[in-house]
C-alpha cells in the first residue's frame, strides 16, 4: 500500500486519518450523549476531560488531514452524473467544516464557561480562547450540540452513498478508502 494518494485510490495516510477521525468522533459523540447524566464524582470530571482532550485531538488530526490532502491530492472522480459529483463534494466539504467547527465550538464553550483550564490528557493546561462570557457560552454550546447532529446526518448520507455505490453501482467508491483486498467489488 502506498502512503500517498494516487489517481485511482486514497493512500494509507489518508485512509488511516479518515478512519481514525471517524472512530474518535463516534466515540466522543457516544460519550457526549451520556456524560451529562453521570453522577458528579471524580470519574465525571475525568470523562469530561477525556472528551475535551479527544476533541482537541480531532481538531489537530483534521488540520493534519487537510494539510495531507493539499500535499497528496485526491483520487480522480469516478465516472458518473455531474449531480452526484456535486453532491459528494458538497457533503465532503460540509463534513470537513463540521469536523473543525464542532471541536472549536467545544473549546470556545469551555473557554467562555469560566471554568479552570482543562489538562490535555492530564499533561498540560489548554489555553482559554476567550474570557468568560455567558452569551458566548450559550451560543457555542448550541453550535456544538446542533453541529454534532448535523454531522451525524451528513455521515449517514456519506456512508449510505458509499454503500449504494458498492452494492448497486458496483464501483470502487468504497473500496478506494479501504486497504487493497479488504473489499472485493461484486461486479
Amino acid at each position: 500500500m502506498t502512503l500517498k494518494n494516487t489517481t485511482e485510490r486514497w493512500g494509507g495516510v489518508s485512509q488511516s486519518l479518515h478512519w481514525l477521525i471517524a472512530l474518535l468522533i463516534l466515540g466522543m459523540g457516544t460519550v457526549g450523549l451520556v456524560m451529562g447524566e453521570l453522577p458528579r464524582t471524580p470519574k465525571y470530571f475525568w470523562v469530561y476531560t477525556l472528551h475535551k482532550s479527544l476533541g482537541v485531538t480531532v481538531l489537530a488530526l483534521m488540520l493534519l488531514r487537510l494539510g495531507w490532502r493539499a500535499y497528496a491530492g485526491a483520487p480522480a472522480p469516478l465516472p458518473g452524473p455531474r449531480w452526484q459529483r456535486w453532491a459528494a463534494n458538497a457533503t465532503h466539504a460540509l463534513i470537513y467544516v463540521l469536523a473543525f467547527a464542532i471541536p472549536l465550538s467545544g473549546w470556545l464553550y469551555d473557554s467562555a464557561s469560566g471554568l479552570r483550564p482543562f489538562k490535555f490528557f492530564g499533561l498540560f493546561n489548554m489555553p482559554k480562547l476567550v474570557a468568560p462570557d455567558d452569551a458566548l457560552k450559550a451560543l457555542t454550546h448550541e453550535l456544538h450540540e446542533w453541529g454534532f447532529w448535523a454531522l451525524i446526518a451528513l455521515v449517514l448520507v456519506h456512508a449510505g452513498a458509499a454503500l449504494w455505490h458498492h452494492l448497486f453501482r458496483r464501483d470502487d467508491t468504497l473500496a478506494r478508502m479501504l486497504p487493497r483486498g479488504w473489499l472485493k467489488n461484486t461486479a
